[in-house]
């Protein structure tokens, strides 16, 4: 199996982990009720954001924590939540792509979920 490399790789897996997400009853409503998601608009955005952050391409200019706070506004996003994205984002990548950039997304996926929630958290004290 390849390293990724390019914004195709990112592709690959952002479109595998939206659909793992879309058939995990436990979250899947984050994006079809509370959010109604339109995959063929986010999945260019999200592999920007990658590919920015993994690659250094940049492009990416929206605010990833405020997204996620407004969405918490609207639904409660648990630890439990997290957990189950993570889970889904590693699997997309483990099961096409290993190497060094597969390993520093993991890690800045699982360094996002740690700031997202501690965040959240920051929220609901200030509430």
């Amino acid at each position: 199996m390849n390293d990724i490399q390019n914004q195709e790789d990112l592709h690959i897996i952002v479109a595998d982990f939206y659909k793992k997400l879309l058939e995990d009853d436990k979250i899947s409503y984050i994006f079809t009720d509370v959010v109604k998601i339109k995959l063929e608009e986010h999945l260019p955005i999200l592999v920007t954001f990658w590919s920015q952050s993994l690659l250094g391409t940049g492009g990416y200019f929206n605010n990833l924590t405020q997204i996620h706070l407004d969405v918490n506004a609207k639904s409660y996003l648990s630890k439990e939540l997290f957990t189950i994205w993570l889970f889904h984002f590693e699997a997309a990548i483990d099961e096409n792509f290993q190497g060094l950039n597969c390993e520093r997304m993991k890690n800045q996926a699982n360094n996002l979920s740690t700031i997202m929630q501690i965040k959240i958290a920051q929220e609901k004290k200030l509430e």
